[in-house]
C-alpha cells in the first residue's frame, strides 16, 4: 500500500507542473504570433499615419466615426451641430485646427447663398478630392452655413449641404465601400465657423472674394490618412 500512496502523491505534484508548463508554452506561441510580421497575402491596415494625425485628432476620428456614424443603414447618418460639440469636446477654433494641415488633401466646396445645389465647378471639386484617395481609409464631409437666417434653418441647410456631396458620391464613383468610408458632419452656424485663413485652401469658388460668409455656405471634403 506504500508504494501505491507514494504513487499517487507524485502523480498528484505533477499536475499542476504539467500544467504550468502547457500555459507557459501556449502564451510563448501566442506572443510570438502576435509580434510576427504579416504573412504575404495578409490584408492590414490602409491608412497611414501621416504627419498630421495627432493624438487629439485620432481622439476626434475615432468619436465621429463612431458617435455621428460612418454613413450606413438605410440612409445618410451623421451629427448635428450639437452632438458633434459633444463630440468634439473643444472649442470651433481647436476643432478647426485639427483640420489645417490638410489643406493638401482637401477642398472647400462653396454654395450660393441659402442653397444646398451642387453646380459643375463644385461637382468637379469634390470628384477631384474624392478620386484622390491614396490608400486613405476615411472620407469626411463636414458642411457649414453663414449666420445669415434662423439658427434652425440653418442647421438644416447644412444638413441638405452634406448629403448633397454624398448623393453625388453615390451616383458618380458607385463604390460599394462607400457606406464604410465616410463620415459626415453638419454644423450650421452653431460650431466651428471657419476663419478666412481657410480662404488659401483648394475651393470651388477660387478666384471670387473670399469672405467669412462666404467661406462658410460649404462643405469641408478630405481623406485622412490615420490608423486608429
Amino acid at each position: 500500500m506504500i508504494p501505491l500512496r507514494i504513487a499517487i502523491v507524485v502523480a498528484l505534484l505533477l499536475v499542476p507542473v504539467v500544467g504550468t508548463a502547457t500555459w507557459i508554452g501556449s502564451a510563448k506561441t501566442r506572443l510570438a504570433e502576435s509580434t510576427a510580421a504579416p504573412a504575404e497575402g495578409t490584408a492590414v491596415a490602409a491608412a497611414a499615419d501621416v504627419g498630421y494625425c495627432s493624438p487629439e485628432l485620432k481622439k476626434i476620428l475615432r468619436r465621429v466615426l463612431m458617435s455621428c456614424g460612418l454613413v450606413g443603414g438605410g440612409g445618410a447618418r451623421g451629427c448635428q451641430p450639437v452632438q458633434a460639440k459633444n463630440v468634439a469636446t473643444m472649442s470651433g477654433t481647436d476643432f478647426n485646427a485639427l483640420f489645417k494641415p490638410m489643406k493638401d488633401r482637401g477642398g472647400i466646396v462653396e454654395f450660393d447663398k441659402d442653397k444646398s445645389d451642387l453646380d459643375p465647378i463644385d461637382l468637379s471639386l469634390v470628384d477631384q478630392v474624392f478620386a484622390d484617395q491614396r490608400g486613405a481609409s476615411w472620407f469626411f464631409v463636414v458642411s457649414r452655413s453663414s449666420p445669415e437666417g434662423s439658427v434652425e434653418h440653418n442647421r438644416e441647410l447644412s444638413k441638405a449641404r452634406a448629403e448633397a456631396v454624398m448623393t453625388h458620391l453615390r451616383s458618380q464613383f458607385k463604390d460599394p465601400d462607400l457606406d464604410k468610408e465616410v463620415g459626415m458632419l453638419w454644423l450650421g452656424e452653431e460650431f466651428a465657423q471657419l476663419e478666412t485663413d481657410f480662404c488659401s485652401w483648394k475651393r470651388s469658388a477660387t478666384g471670387t472674394t473670399c469672405t467669412s460668409e462666404e467661406i462658410n455656405r460649404s462643405a469641408f471634403v478630405a481623406w485622412i490618412d490615420c490608423q486608429l
